[in-house]
């Protein structure tokens, strides 16, 4: 019996060492050899500090910023170490009432644009992160922040084509914008890798 002991012992303190330790080495060093952007969070810096990462959301709220997908995670919004849905059902009265009062929050913003709005920029997504929106929610704000801007609303056309990624291969998914990307070219940073 102590010899059976004492062979699962070594198995336990092998396969511990082997996938407590060495694994995971092994994959964070071939992640950070060949994709280091990544491995560390897809940062974007301005100026030497980060501005956050082009893979997770956060809340523009100004007139002069492309608005990102509403997000549902807590305590705060955008909050990383939360990714939630609000897992409200399509008869919820609360999603309701949460997408009437941001199509008015949008409305507000830009009186004179009828256009239907986006579904992207009144509902929230699983994650409550999205970093992008579609090329038609970034459309549709367009004219709101060229005016509060005083520019021409191509230039803010260009930064939004800018920050366009198309589908994977040409085919696979819909082409979406980054917001963060947009937000930093209009405000004129230049990102550093």
């Amino acid at each position: 019996m102590l010899k059976l002991t004492w062979t699962a012992l070594r198995i336990l303190i092998v396969f511990t060492l082997l996938t407590g330790l060495l694994y995971p080495l092994a994959v964070t060093g071939l992640a950070q050899v060949a994709f280091p952007t990544q491995a560390n969070g897809s940062v974007v810096n301005v100026a030497g500090k980060p501005a956050g990462s082009s893979l997770i959301g956060q809340g523009f709220t100004a007139d002069k910023y492309l608005w990102s997908r509403p997000s549902a995670t807590a305590p705060f919004a955008y909050n990383a170490a939360a990714s939630t849905g609000s897992n409200l059902g399509p008869s919820n009265p609360a999603l309701a009432d949460a997408v009437k009062a941001r199509v008015a929050t949008l409305r507000k913003a830009d009186p004179t644009n009828l256009a239907p709005v986006p579904t992207d920029l009144v509902t929230t997504s699983g994650s409550g992160l999205d970093p992008a929106i579609s090329s038609a929610a970034a459309a549709f704000q367009l004219h709101r922040i060229a005016g509060a801007r005083h520019i021409p609303a191509a230039d803010v056309e260009h930064a939004i084509t800018g920050c366009t990624q198309t589908p994977l291969l040409g085919i696979i998914g819909p082409a979406h914008v980054n917001v963060l990307c947009v937000n930093l070219a209009l405000d004129g940073k230049r990102v550093q890798p």
